[in-house]
């Protein structure tokens, strides 16, 4: 059976978005898709049995009035309890679309994450839009090459340690 790498993501103005399919790409490029799956469901869609399936996680959220996203947290209220003591040790990255700092929403995932007992594979990835008046906050983002090409070799990262087994 192949091992799986479950990215868990919200969106608003669509970086986020864009982001983790960027990392989800290059996830699935990095390896053999009989050896490691890449499922990319949105916060609202992941389920308890998602998580207790899942080999590894990326977690994904923009940065929300310096948090994360609600439905981040939706998704994290939803399936703590479930997967608490059962998901031990398995590895994870997060990403922030921030318009300002995103470290709050990163403390936040990090938190969640040690009370899980995951251990991260790699710093958290902060892209940082300078969104800073209600209309450039609420506006479409557009990520640039060199921010999704970090965000791919993320990907990448986490596909191949579990594919290898290091992680």
């Amino acid at each position: 059976m192949p091992k799986i790498l479950l990215a868990v993501y919200h969106s608003m103005t669509g970086g986020t978005r864009q982001m983790v399919e960027a990392a989800c790409a290059g996830a699935r490029q990095a390896v053999d898709a009989h050896a490691v799956q890449v499922r990319l469901l949105h916060a609202s869609a992941a389920q308890p049995a998602d998580v207790l399936q899942a080999d590894g996680f990326l977690f994904a959220t923009p940065e929300n009035l310096a948090a994360m996203s609600g439905q981040l947290k939706d998704f994290f209220d939803r399936c703590y309890y479930a997967a608490l003591e059962r998901i031990t040790a398995r590895p994870y990255a997060a990403m922030v679309c921030a318009g300002s700092d995103g470290s709050n929403a990163v403390r936040q995932i990090e938190r969640i994450a040690t009370g899980w007992r995951l251990h991260a594979v790699a710093d958290a990835l902060i892209v940082c839009t300078h969104a800073q008046t209600p209309e450039a906050i609420l506006a479409p983002k557009q990520i640039g090459a060199q921010d999704l090409a970090r965000c791919s070799e993320l990907g990448a990262t986490l596909a191949c340690g579990l594919e290898l087994g290091v992680f």
